[in-house]
């Protein structure tokens, strides 16, 4: 499945609606420390910080990426459920991680603290591991 990642800057209604779609399958856990997905997706939107992957001109999946001095972290990584098991999620964070080096910084994930999956999840692709 080829899958562009790309951060969305100007996102069409579409892009939206898939936006939607993608958060509105989320775990209630992924979500703090936004009161739901419609602010997560908003917030991160306005702030440049929301990066998807688009396969067939659609989102199938999305995170938040933080670009700072020390280092790119990446959270809030959702993939719409219909489309979960197929590597859209691997697919996004070896994007980024690949794009973090190119700028010269390190990608660490974020999840909550003590959430098990997260914890599994960046032990697999060998990233560090902070918490929300």
């Amino acid at each position: 499945m080829p899958v562009i990642v790309e951060t969305l800057n100007s996102p069409s209604e579409q892009d939206r609606g898939d936006l939607a779609k993608i958060y509105a399958d989320a775990p209630d856990w992924l979500l703090p420390p936004y009161a739901d997905a419609a602010e997560l997706v908003e917030r991160g939107l306005a702030d440049g910080l929301l990066v998807a992957g688009r396969f067939n001109d659609r989102l199938l999946g999305a995170a938040l990426v933080v670009r700072s001095e020390q280092h790119w972290q990446l959270s809030h990584l959702c993939v719409r459920k219909v489309t979960r098991h197929r590597g859209v999620g691997r697919r996004l964070v070896e994007e980024v991680a690949r794009l973090a080096r190119d700028a010269g910084k390190p990608l660490h994930l974020a999840a909550p603290k003590d959430h098990l999956e997260s914890q599994a999840f960046a032990a697999r692709l060998h990233l560090p591991l902070e918490s929300l």
